[in-house]
């Protein structure tokens, strides 16, 4: 269960994992799809009480994309977006984004009948989301990694 609080106008707090596999110029990353508008995003979710940050984003990998392995203690960059909710309202989020090194891809997962997943090469990665912050921290470690 996602716990959450009602912050008014202050940005709502997330956690989501980079999961990843492969290396140099093979890095890729896996996105999976929202259930909401089916656009291409991290695994991610509320804070949870008595949860990490990064053992969240272990517990959304594992429950959106159906992921094992292992992730950061440190977050290796953050985006903001607009998280859309009832009656067209929005809250503006603030997601904290750890790295995963993906040892299993299970298949069957929680919430395989409600997203697409597919792993993707960074720079194609960085093209297909729709947050620009996200955009731009997938190019640098495309960046970094083929060279």
């Amino acid at each position: 269960m996602h716990l959450r609080r009602d912050l008014g106008d202050q940005r709502g707090r997330q956690f989501a994992a980079l999961p990843l596999r492969g290396k140099g110029k093979d890095l890729e990353v896996m996105l999976v799809t929202s259930r909401d508008t089916g656009r291409w995003v991290l695994p991610k979710g509320w804070a949870e009480e008595g949860l990490t940050g990064s053992k969240l984003a272990a517990k959304e990998a594992f429950e959106e994309a159906g992921l094992v392995g292992t992730v950061a203690a440190v977050p290796i960059g953050a985006y903001g977006y607009e998280k859309r909710l009832s009656g067209d309202r929005t809250r503006p989020c603030e997601v904290a984004v750890f790295t995963m090194r993906v040892a299993r891809e299970l298949e069957d997962w929680p919430e395989r009948h409600q997203r697409r997943r597919q792993w993707f090469r960074l720079s194609e990665a960085a093209q297909l989301v729709q947050e620009q912050d996200l955009a731009d921290l997938l190019q640098r470690l495309a960046a970094r990694s083929a060279a």
